[in-house]
């Protein structure tokens, strides 16, 4: 088997694992009540504040674990859950949230190099699984479409390892900002700082998973010119 393969495989059993472990956490940390009794809304209406942004609304998004910044419209959506929660959980992931409103309030490089790469992914995302598709049909007659198709997926992974720091950073502002503001007990903070990493552990995987299957499609794109 070809030892690219075997990478992918494991790397989607990996992503697969982790993403179990959060939910599993998220749900635990859950159910442990915040002391300062602050929803995820207020918690991020206040974060903004304290930072000085007064264009970002919060809103509510249906889903769980589907919180994230907009900066398009300047909104932080957080799930239904976290919304109106008042757990050590809900607190994390709203301060979470409000870390890339605050990175983006104050043009912090790497999401300012995230965003601008935003456009051009886009474009390239429409015909990039058709290209590979074709790419590897027609291997042993021209290495041309899957070349292409490789150099478009080189984007997308570049962009999950851009998201790395990115997602990093948000969760440091978060944990800084709660400690500084009383919303966590020790005991609180030590449950939302693992949430955050077990959260920051999925984009980790999702960046090697993405270089896995970058390094599988160029293995056949340099077995073919080798011929």
């Amino acid at each position: 088997m070809n030892p690219a393969y075997i990478i992918v495989l494991l790397t989607m059993l990996a992503s697969w694992l982790i993403q179990r472990r959060l939910q599993s956490k998220f749900e635990q940390y859950s159910q442990v009540g915040l002391r300062a009794n602050l929803s995820g809304k207020q918690i991020a209406e206040l974060m903004l504040a304290d930072h000085g942004i007064t264009d970002v609304r919060v809103i509510s998004t249906e889903g769980r674990l589907t919180d994230h910044y907009n900066p398009a419209d300047k909104t932080v959506n957080l799930s239904e859950a976290v919304y109106a929660e008042r757990s050590a959980a809900a607190a994390a992931v709203a301060a979470h949230e409000c870390g890339h409103a605050v990175q983006h309030a104050t043009a912090y490089s790497a999401l300012q190099f995230r965003s601008a790469m935003v456009p051009a992914l886009s474009a390239v995302s429409k015909f990039m699984p058709i290209l590979l598709f074709i790419g590897v049909l027609m291997l042993n007659t021209t290495p041309l479409p899957l070349g292409i198709g490789v150099a478009f997926f080189a984007l997308t992974t570049l962009f999950s390892f851009v998201t790395l720091p990115v997602e990093f950073d948000a969760s440091k502002r978060a944990l800084a900002w709660i400690d500084k503001r009383g919303i966590v007990t020790p005991q609180e903070h030590a449950m939302a700082k693992d949430a955050l990493w077990w959260a920051a552990m999925t984009y980790v995987v999702a960046a090697l998973g993405s270089l896995a299957t970058l390094f599988y499609y160029a293995t056949l794109l340099m077995g073919r010119r080798r011929e």
